[in-house]
Formats: structure tokens, C-alpha cells, sequence
């Protein structure tokens, strides 16, 4: 071997073990703060606010960060619970995102079995608690590691409110808020460790009001427009066109109000609904269809009918480049397993599954990495992020194998160490990731050219919501 070859060799065998090293310094870095990072999660999964409430839950991330060293900008894009934390300044600039916002309606308590939590209605069944404390462990870690190496660059957090339905982030990008930022990094809560470079469903979400005319409804029936029926007639119509749809199309709605009394002609009804699809187009085609349907109804029944799109997300866009990046590290950080106490937490809550559930033991494996290129399952306003930046996610096992998102099965295991201990696999992970990308810029550069070829030509960002100001009062 050449001289030359043989030093240059060294030397590149030499920084990968230093790379190694410092990686490891992170992880246990991490660890160490385990306890702390633990209590910000279970705080806020006990604070269970709702989008663009989540006034207690935002305001204790911006402290740890602020705490941290990190400036941070608040009520960014018109959402007051909005915000970014930044550290650092030049190139690249590596966005983490963090949400905090719970759901309506699955109160639990952190037990195996189903029982509300006394003094909310709210839960955390997607487990943004998780996220957002994650997240902001992996932003501060990774400001570390830019300290202790004497690294330029610039690490930010993105607090994005209202995932569940909200699109905070999508007045984010609608503000450029991304304008600037090399890759960003999330990752989700979920049953299973896994860094696939997937894909999601397109979703327009909004709330169609119907108005008529109050009457007495035995005495004076004929005086009366009924904005109930209304509502009926527009379910019925959009029930019968889920057969002309296309099968990967997802249409759901709930009655939020129907009347006051069964006596009382209603004249006022309102149904929420969402419409799915892999491709944005055409989950933006399936709403106009099912406008026209609201419009028929009103029609039908002499009623006055108006619509608010209250939300809209484009699919997620995956990246093979980053996917494979976040898959090694994830393999690097490895899951992790129960003890006794965990295990039989974990048995018990799924008996409440029914059917074949996986192993509880499964916390310790890593999915095999896959690009799926077509979406399914839930939504994100990720998604928009992705059109516009690099991004890259994973799931980490914070929830009893087998548990679905949304249930209060995944309520209760994001209020024990089973949740608190996924979220740390993923704080790690994303903290490795993005030293990665600090310590490769040929990476960013290749994952961008991904990104272009992926996106055409041809892009041109456009909201699906379109340019109304942040649904503030969706969840009122």
C-alpha cells in the first residue's frame, strides 16, 4: 500500500471512530437527563390541551429551551401557541419539529384498563407530549455537540400547535417560515420502532352550518325548516358517493350539534368532515364533491348552507437519502425492553385488543427499512413541510405493542415509563441524525436533489387551506 493511501486511510478510520465516540457522548448525554425529561412529558400529558389551547404545554418547552440557551420567537404565523427556538447561526440549518396539542374525548388514566381521568375530557392519545419533550431533548443535545466541537450551524425547534386537525404548520410554511432550513426532523409516537421513509393521506377538513327556521314541531310543523335535515340529507348523499370514489379514499364526519330539542324545529345544525386520499389533488377533487353535496341539501330542504375549511395537509414526501440515514442511527440507539412491572402492564392492556397482538417483548426490534411511496393510515401537517424541505421521520415504541392511535390504550401507556422511555429512543436518534447532517453536507445536497426530482419541475407550493388566517376556535 502506497504511503499516501495508508495516512489518508488512517486518518478517515480515525474520525469515524471520533464521530463514534461523540455519538455515544450524546446518547449518554440523553440518558442522563432522563428523569428531567420524564417529568416535562408526564406534565404535559397531564395538561391535555386541545389545538391552539395549549397555552400551559407550550409555554414549559419554551422554558427547558429558553433554559438551554436558545432564543426563542413566540406566537409565530398568528398562532399564539406557536413558536421557534433557535441556537447558533449559519449553515446548515436543521429543524426539529415538536407538537403538544391532545385530543378531545379520550380521558385516561396511566392504567391497563379503560377509566377517565377526573377533571378533563381531553387525553393524549396520539401522544404529542412524547413528541414535543423529545424533540426538544434532541435540539438541546445536538446544541451541545455543537459547543463541545466547535461546529458552526444553526439547530432550531419548530413548536407547532394543532396537529390533530389544526394544520398549524402549514401556516408555517405559508409564512416561510422553512425558507431557510437545510432538513427538518420529526418523528411520532406509535407501538413499534421503525424509520421507513413513508408516505401519508392528503386530508381537507372543515365544518358545513346549516341554517333554517324554528318552529314547534307538532304545532306548527309546516312554519319550520329544519337545519337537522339538512345535515341528514348531506350525510345520506356523501354515504351513497363513497361507492363512486376511488377505494383509497377515507371520508369521516361527526354531527357536532343537531338541535335542542326534539320539540323544536332546529335552526341551526353543523357537521365536521374529512376528506383523505394519498394524492392531494385528489383529496382536494373528493371536498368539492362533497361541497356540492352540502349545497344540494340546502337546496333540498330550503335551508341556507356555508362552509369553513378549518383544515388541510398535502401527503407526506418521502426521501430515501434521509430515511436511510435516520434507519442507521435508530439501529445505533437500538429500542429497548420492559421491566417485570412494564411487561405485565403490558399484557394486561392488550387483552383489551382481542385478536393476535405482537409480542411485548418487540420493543426491542427495529423494523426493516422500506420506501413507501403511497400513503395510509392517519394524516399530518407534516406533509406540507416535506414539499418544501428535505424531511425525515421515525416511530419510536412509546405505546404497548398492537395499541392504535387515537385509543386510550395509548393514553395510559404515554403516561408510564413504557411511553417516557420510547420517547428517549427518539430523542437520541433525531440527535444523532442531525449531527450527521452537521458533520455531511454532501447529504443535504443529495437529499434536495431527491426532493426536486420527486416534487417536478413544476412545483409551486399552494396551501390547500388556502389564505385564511390560523382556525383558532376549531376545537371550541
Amino acid at each position: 500500500m502506497k504511503p499516501f493511501v495508508f495516512i489518508v486511510m488512517l486518518s478517515l478510520c480515525a474520525t469515524l471512530v471520533f464521530a463514534q465516540k461523540s455519538k455515544q457522548e450524546v446518547i449518554q448525554s440523553i440518558d442522563q437527563q432522563y428523569d428531567q425529561y420524564s417529568k416535562i412529558a408526564h406534565q404535559i400529558w397531564e395538561f391535555a390541551e386541545l389545538g391552539y389551547q395549549e397555552t400551559r404545554s407550550s409555554a414549559l418547552l419554551q422554558q427547558t429551551l429558553k433554559e438551554a440557551g436558545f432564543t426563542v420567537e413566540t406566537g409565530v404565523a398568528g398562532m399564539p401557541t406557536a413558536f421557534v427556538a433557535s441556537y447558533g447561526s449559519g449553515k446548515p440549518v436543521i429543524g426539529i419539529l415538536g407538537e403538544f396539542d391532545a385530543l378531545p374525548g379520550v380521558s385516561q388514566v396511566a392504567k391497563p384498563a379503560k377509566e377517565a381521568r377526573a377533571g378533563t375530557n381531553n387525553g393524549h392519545a396520539c401522544g404529542h407530549h412524547l413528541f414535543g419533550t423529545a424533540s426538544s431533548a434532541a435540539a438541546i443535545a445536538v446544541k451541545n455537540w455543537l459547543i463541545a466541537n466547535k461546529k458552526s450551524g444553526t439547530i432550531r425547534f419548530y413548536g407547532t400547535p394543532a396537529e390533530e386537525g389544526g394544520s398549524g404548520k402549514v401556516y408555517m410554511v405559508r409564512e416561510n417560515l422553512f425558507k431557510d432550513v437545510d432538513v427538518v426532523l420529526h418523528w411520532h409516537p406509535g407501538s413499534r420502532n421503525s424509520a421507513v421513509a413513508g408516505s401519508s393521506l392528503a386530508n381537507i377538513s372543515g365544518k358545513f352550518r346549516f341554517y333554517g327556521a324554528a318552529s314547534h314541531a307538532a304545532g306548527a310543523p309546516e312554519r319550520g325548516r329544519s337545519a337537522l335535515d339538512a345535515v341528514e340529507a348531506m350525510n345520506y348523499m356523501v354515504n351513497m358517493m363513497r361507492e363512486h370514489v376511488t377505494m383509497e379514499t377515507r371520508i369521516h364526519y361527526v354531527i357536532t350539534r343537531g338541535g335542542e330539542a326534539p320539540n323544536v324545529v332546529p335552526a341551526f345544525a353543523e357537521v365536521y368532515y374529512y376528506a383523505r386520499h394519498p394524492l392531494a389533488a385528489e383529496a382536494k377533487s373528493v371536498w368539492e364533491r362533497i361541497v356540492k353535496a352540502a349545497e344540494g341539501a340546502a337546496l333540498g330542504t330550503e335551508t341556507k348552507m356555508e362552509y369553513e375549511i378549518t383544515g388541510g395537509v398535502y401527503n407526506l414526501m418521502p426521501n430515501e437519502v434521509l430515511g436511510k440515514m435516520m434507519d442507521a442511527n435508530l439501529r445505533t440507539v437500538g429500542g429497548y425492553t420492559y421491566t417485570e412491572e412494564e411487561r405485565a402492564f403490558a399484557v394486561e392492556i392488550q387483552k383489551s385488543f382481542g385478536g393476535k397482538v405482537p409480542s411485548p417483548e418487540s420493543t426491542k426490534n427495529i423494523e426493516p427499512f422500506a420506501v413507501r411511496e403511497e400513503g395510509s393510515g392517519g394524516s399530518t401537517d407534516v406533509g406540507d413541510i416535506s414539499w418544501v424541505v428535505p424531511t425525515v421521520g421515525l416511530n419510536t415504541a412509546t405505546w404497548v405493542p398492537g395499541t392504535a392511535a387515537h385509543s386510550w390504550q395509548a393514553v395510559a401507556a404515554g403516561g408510564t415509563s413504557i411511553g417516557h422511555k420510547g420517547m428517549m429512543v427518539a430523542a437520541k436518534t433525531i440527535a444523532l441524525t442531525a449531527i450527521d447532517l452537521f458533520n455531511t453536507p454532501g447529504m443535504i445536497e443529495e437529499a434536495w436533489a431527491e426532493l426536486r426530482t420527486r416534487r417536478g419541475s413544476d412545483f409551486k407550493y399552494q396551501a390547500l387551506l388556502g389564505d385564511r388566517p390560523p382556525a383558532l376556535d376549531y376545537r371550541k
